[in-house]
């Protein structure tokens, strides 16, 4: 599958040297869309902190990136059950931000296709997100996945159907995190140079 070029950008797994990206794509969120993304007012400083704990052993953050600058992102993290942290295993969540001017190009799907992919082949049954009332566009966004999700309680849960991963799925799913994995190296190696001072 490889990363995917979509509306002058593409997709790609983020890996912990992305984290100033992923931080600094929450803070461009304005206050609407991070009320959508938390379900709650958060400040810049809260964004911060959070951005800085995301790159977890249990933690898998789909991006897509134009010209560089991550413009929306797609997380999934373990769901902790009545018996502590277990891995990925029945229970995960889901979650989404995307930067208004790429909304309705179809990204947030791309992004839902990664994230369902990743749970299956994960083995978690129950997919949970976080979708309030007034966030249609996440609602039409769940309806998309209706084939491969059943959204319970109105639009706050998933059960992921046909859980198990499938030989195909593992492997596009390892493809896509080579290649991700390259490109965050070419993009690392490319800051850093950026970053040294001009010989004279």
């Amino acid at each position: 599958m490889g990363q995917r070029a979509m509306h002058g950008g593409t997709i790609r797994r983020l890996w912990p040297p992305d984290a100033s990206a992923f931080r600094d794509h929450l803070l461009r969120l304005d206050a609407e869309s991070r009320y959508d993304r938390f379900a709650m007012a958060v400040s810049d400083d809260f964004l911060r902190q959070y951005a800085a704990r995301c790159f977890g052993l249990d933690d898998l953050i789909y991006g897509f990136f134009v010209d560089g600058e991550l413009r929306g992102a797609g997380e999934l993290r373990q769901v902790a059950g009545p018996d502590g942290p277990t891995g990925f295993d029945g229970l995960a969540e889901a979650a989404f931000s995307v930067e208004r001017p790429w909304r309705r190009l179809g990204v947030g799907a791309e992004l839902m296709a990664r994230i369902v992919r990743a749970a299956r082949n994960r083995r978690a049954d129950t997919l949970y997100m976080s979708c309030l009332s007034r966030n249609k566009a996440m609602q039409a966004l769940a309806r998309k996945f209706s084939a491969e999700m059943r959204f319970e309680s109105g639009d706050v849960g998933g059960v992921l159907t046909n859980a198990g991963p499938s030989a195909f799925s593992l492997l596009y799913e390892a493809m896509d995190d080579a290649n991700g994995f390259a490109t965050a190296m070419l993009d690392l190696q490319r800051r850093m140079f950026s970053m040294q001072p001009e010989r004279r």
